[in-house]
Formats: C-alpha cells, sequence, structure tokens
C-alpha cells in the first residue's frame, strides 16, 4: 500500500531485462513448440547460437522503439504499438541473417517456422504482461482507496473518451457503473465492458444505485432533454458535470480538469443561432463600426461578434477605462492589431462625440451604452435622462450628419409598459430614434429589444452565485417574479441579424424563450453547487425593489408584431411618432434636467409615455394625479 501512496515506477533497465527475459522464453519455447518438444540434435547444436542472435536482435529492436519507456500500469495503445513494431523489425532482422547464412551455409540458423511461433509468442507475452500489470494495479487501487460511483451520459466518442481519462486518473479512483444514452440501438450494450442503460431508465437507476457524480458527454443535447437530465440527478442528490466540446480538448484528448459543474447557463442557454453570415458579411465587411458602451456585457460581445466579418475598423467607445482596455487587448490577440480603436467618452458629451463622428466617419453605428440598473435610476431619473434619453439623441443626430448607412439601437423589454424611469428613459430613446427614421437624409434606424442576459455584468445570476459561494442567503424580491434570459452570444448574433436586414424605422424583438422563476433559478442553482435550499443555503424574499415589475414584455398592449425569415427574430408593429413633437419634449428635458426635481422631470416622460405607470416608487403618485 506504501508503493501505491508513493507512486514509485520501476527502472527503466528493469523493464528492459523483464522483455529480454520475455524474448528468452519465447524463442526456448518456440523451438519445443516446433518440435513437439524433442528438438533434433541438428538444431539443437545451433540453439546456443540462435538464442544468443534472438535475444541480440530483440534488445537492438526493444532499444530502437524504447519499448521500456512506458509506464507498466499506464500503458495504452501506443504502448502495444511500439512493441508489434519491434517485434516485426527483429523478426524480419532474424528472417534476413537466415536467408544470408543459407546463401553461407547452404543451412537456416532458425527455420521460418520457428520465427514465425517466435514472434506471435514475444507480441502476446509482452502485451500480456503489460495488461496484467495494468489490471493489477488498478486492483490494487481500487481496494486501497475509496471509490466515486459514476454514471456517462452520452455512449458515443466523447462519453468512451471521458471513461478512459477517469480510468487513467491517480488522484482519484471511479468506478464507472453504467452509460447512459437515448439512442435505442446502443441499449443493452456494453462500451469498453461497461454496461449501456436506456435514457428512460435514469430515474430508476438512480433511486437503485449509490451515484455520487453524473457526467454529461453530449454537445447535441438539447436543452430541454439536458434540464431533464439535471433535474433528474439533483432530485437524487446526484452532483452533475459536464465535458467541453470537443474543440476544447488537448491533443484529441479529454483531460479530467476540463471536466466541470454543469453551470445555470449551460440549462438556460439554447440551440446555436444560424446566422445570415454573407448578409451581414456585405454590411460589414472593410467598414468603419461604431460601437458605444463597448466595455459593457452587450458592447463588449457585439466587438468579438463584429470583429469576426473583417471590418476595416472597430471604434470602441466607452468612459470605463479598464475594461475597455481589457476589451482592445482581447481584440488584437484574437483578430489582429489595428482592427480595433478604443474611444474614451461619454455619449453624454455632444462635442465630443462630434469630433469622433468627425474624425472617424463611421459607417454602421451598434448603440449599446446605456444605464439598465431600475433601482439606481429611480432614485437618479436626471442620470437616466442625460444618458439614456439625451445620450442617445445625439448619437441619433450624428449619425444622421455624418451619413451613417445603419443605426442599431440596443433596447430592452422594460421599455414596454415601462413601470420605471429606466425602463421609460429607453421607451422614449426608441420613439426618437422611430421618429428620427421618417427624416432621416440617408441613415436607417432600427432597434432591438430583448430581455435579461445571462452573465451579464450586475445581472441576477452572478449575484446569486456570490451568495452561495458567501454561503448565503439568496435574496430574491418576490416569489412570483419571472423573467426572460439569453446568452450574451445569441443576444449580440441576433442583434447583428436583425440589424442587417432592417430597412429602418423597425423595432425588432426576439424570441426569448420561456419566462423563468427566479426563484426556481436560485433553487437550481443552489442544488447545482452540491448544496440543499433552506438547510445549506437560505433564500430570503427581500420584496420588490422601486419600480420593479413582477413580470415582464416584449410587447406593449397596442401592439402587434410581423414574421421575418429569421424564425427567431420578430417586428413590433408600434404607433408612428411625430418628430417635432418628441424633440420638442426633448428640449423641455434637456433644459429642465438641471434644475427641475425628479418628480417634476419624471411627469414630462409620462407625458410622452402615456403607458408608464410607476410600481412601488415614489412617482406612483404622479399616476393618482392624473387621474
Amino acid at each position: 500500500m506504501n508503493l501505491l501512496k508513493e507512486d514509485k515506477n520501476a527502472p527503466r533497465w528493469i523493464i528492459l531485462v523483464i522483455d529480454l527475459g520475455i524474448a528468452l522464453f519465447s524463442i526456448v519455447t518456440a523451438y519445443f513448440l516446433r518440435f513437439n518438444f524433442s528438438i533434433p540434435d541438428t538444431e539443437f547444436n545451433y540453439l546456443p547460437v540462435s538464442i544468443a542472435f534472438a535475444l541480440v536482435t530483440r534488445a537492438f529492436s526493444f532499444y530502437l522503439f524504447k519499448t521500456y519507456a512506458g509506464i507498466i500500469r499506464h500503458s495504452g495503445f501506443n504502448d502495444f504499438q511500439r512493441i508489434f513494431f519491434a517485434s516485426i523489425l527483429s523478426t524480419m532482422i532474424m528472417a534476413a541473417g537466415n536467408v544470408v547464412l543459407f546463401y553461407i551455409e547452404s543451412q537456416y540458423l532458425i527455420p521460418f517456422s520457428i520465427l514465425v511461433i517466435d514472434f506471435l509468442l514475444t507480441f502476446f507475452l509482452m502485451g500480456a504482461m503489460r495488461v496484467s500489470v495494468k489490471l493489477l494495479y488498478r486492483e490494487l487501487v481500487r481496494t486501497s482507496t475509496e471509490q466515486i460511483p459514476v454514471v456517462i451520459f452520452g455512449a458515443g466518442e466523447s462519453g468512451l473518451m471521458t471513461k478512459r481519462a477517469l480510468d487513467r486518473l491517480k488522484e482519484q479512483n471511479y468506478n464507472i457503473l453504467a452509460f447512459v444514452d437515448d439512442n435505442p440501438s446502443k441499449i443493452s450494450k456494453r462500451l469498453e465492458g461497461t454496461l449501456i442503460i436506456n435514457g428512460s431508465e435514469l430515474e430508476n437507476f438512480l433511486s437503485k444505485n449509490k451515484v455520487e457524480e453524473l457526467i454529461i458527454a453530449v454537445q447535441s443535447l438539447e436543452r430541454k432533454r439536458k434540464s431533464e437530465i439535471v433535474e433528474c440527478a439533483l432530485n437524487h442528490k446526484v452532483k452533475v458535470l459536464n465535458v467541453p466540446p470537443v474543440t476544447d480538448w488537448i491533443n484529441g484528448e479529454i483531460n479530467v480538469q476540463q471536466i466541470k459543474n454543469v453551470r445555470i447557463e449551460d440549462l438556460l442557454g439554447r440551440k446555436p443561432i444560424r446566422l445570415d453570415q454573407e448578409e451581414i458579411s456585405a454590411e460589414l465587411k472593410g467598414k468603419r463600426v461604431l460601437i458605444t458602451g463597448a466595455a459593457g456585457s452587450i458592447g463588449s460581445g457585439l466587438v468579438r461578434q463584429v470583429a469576426r466579418f473583417y471590418p476595416e475598423k472597430i471604434l470602441m467607445l466607452d468612459q470605463a477605462e479598464s475594461p475597455l482596455y481589457e476589451v482592445d487587448l482581447e481584440v488584437s490577440e484574437n483578430y489582429g492589431k489595428g482592427i480595433g480603436h478604443v474611444l474614451i467618452g461619454d455619449i453624454r458629451c455632444y462635442d465630443r462625440i462630434k469630433s469622433i463622428f468627425e474624425e472617424f466617419k463611421p459607417e454602421v453605428v451598434f448603440h449599446a451604452a446605456a444605464y439598465k440598473h431600475v433601482p439606481l435610476m429611480e432614485s437618479a431619473p436626471v442620470e437616466a435622462i442625460q444618458t439614456n434619453i439625451l445620450g442617445t439623441a445625439n448619437l441619433v443626430d450624428l449619425s444622421d450628419e455624418y451619413g451613417v448607412e445603419k443605426f442599431v439601437m440596443i433596447s430592452t423589454d422594460k421599455a414596454v409598459n415601462p413601470t420605471n424611469v429606466m425602463g421609460a428613459s429607453k421607451r422614449i430613446a426608441e420613439m426618437y430614434a422611430q421618429a428620427k427614421n421618417e427624416v432621416a437624409n440617408k441613415t436607417k434606424y432600427i432597434t432591438t429589444r430583448f430581455g435579461n442576459v445571462l452573465g451579464s455584468n450586475g445581472s441576477v445570476i452572478p449575484i446569486f452565485r456570490k451568495q452561495i459561494e458567501k454561503g448565503g442567503p439568496i435574496t430574491v424580491t418576490h416569489p412570483e417574479i419571472t423573467r426572460f434570459f439569453m446568452t450574451i452570444p445569441e443576444a449580440c448574433q441576433l442583434v447583428l441579424e436583425a440589424g442587417m436586414m432592417g430597412n429602418g424605422g423597425e423595432i425588432y424583438i426576439f424570441d426569448m424563450g420561456e419566462p423563468v422563476k427566479i426563484v426556481d433559478l436560485a433553487k437550481k442553482m443552489i442544488k447545482l453547487s452540491g448544496l440543499e435550499v433552506n438547510r445549506d443555503i437560505e433564500i430570503k424574499f427581500s420584496g420588490l425593489r422601486p419600480g420593479e415589475k413582477l413580470y415582464e414584455e416584449l410587447l406593449a398592449n397596442e401592439e402587434n408584431t410581423v414574421n421575418t425569415h429569421h424564425p427567431q427574430i420578430m417586428i413590433a408593429q408600434v404607433r408612428p411618432q411625430d418628430i417635432e413633437s418628441i424633440t420638442s419634449s426633448l428640449k423641455e428635458l434637456e433644459s429642465k434636467s438641471g434644475s427641475s426635481t425628479p418628480a417634476e422631470l419624471v411627469k414630462i416622460m409620462k407625458g410622452l409615455v402615456p403607458e408608464f405607470i410607476s410600481k412601488n416608487s415614489e412617482f406612483a403618485k404622479l399616476d393618482n394625479e392624473k387621474v
């Protein structure tokens, strides 16, 4: 047992001596077998020379192919290849020696039939020795360390490679109980001796067997099916892990360290989006593209997506210098220096933005800069007005003035029937872009709306993850609150697709899937961390925050949708906007933003957006005044 713990390896010369011992046994046995255990005197006289010749040639080929260099207990296919080629080479040398001797003395040193028997014995016995040591070592490890019972979902190539990676691992002792697969043709068969069971029997198998870990080794698994598997495992207190895509494997093999816990994002993500690559490339290739808010979650995601389509320059604008610097480093590393250009600036500063348009003359603008946190904007309406409304107006106006081809604005589902200042500010920004489209000289103004983005800065999932790491509690505002979710790459891809298909004036909404109950999300994240709800991590309800909705919407009451060629993108049919009326209101907001009270500013916003009804907010009294 101590030897196992110390993990000592036998010196190479010992392995070589053992191999030569096998070679000696093989040649002698070959003679006895060939002559039915009665070697004639004529052959017996040559036997010492034959054995010496065989051992020398074997030693030479073993040295040449380094058959003794591998760690015996971890022998694999490459080791057996070396043994085979070494055995073949040495046998061929002996056969060649036979031919030479025959021409000299008209007699063979070693009969060819013996060479064949000797080759088969040598190859078989050397391989058998290694397999025996490997099996013996594995059995010793199994009996000396505690086993971790594991089930692998997926009996394909990825599942098999996962099993082999676990078998090779020295630090842990994994016992692969079964493979699970949904393919009927694989059921009840065995993969390297391990039974394959039907996916429909997983629940029953977990209930009857002690399983600590379930490893999902299928990349093409649909989100719904994956959620079912994870839910089944979590119900039986089984830890769930994920095998990375084949593209992330190292030298075609999976490393155990790459097998990670399933993350909540893995369950909420959807099928990869099929983009119209040609259309997007035609719109972006060789163009100067300005991305505002480029250091943020969506902005940086857009930078990564746009870079794939070979623009002339990506102008990355943000006021957050450190994260913007990191985005620039990433772009330079992945797409080459020169493609990205960092611009520090605030969209509220008209002169600064004008200088950027004057110097770089962008041809496409993606506008992602905005304040997005509902409670913070509820306490500071003037900031939402100056950034989300007036800052957007600066970009909208300058895009028209400098002949931008397309202006794509990132909006939010909170702009629909807004109940808070942030949502209302984004709705007003939508209205201004829509109105400007009707009078613009060249620019096409397009708006995209979607819900919460998984993993974005300040979103609920990273907050929950930090709370779990600290031991809880997880704070949820309300037991019934729901939200739509979308991954950052998915959101950015849909923005690109919608932006490029737009002809101007459209508000595109995305298929966000089914809304997710936040409390259910919290419970699942706790379980995925291997903990139990309310025993290890408590969930506390803090109450709805100012301006917060229970349910988000993608369409206002009077809005309908029109389908597009993309199944996940629709056009919202919204009421037309009058540019003179909304421009007048924006000028009023601008003139009063420095001197008026928050209530006075919000009152102007409510006049612009009649459906803006405040909830859980001090501004709800303004709605009562309207009544």
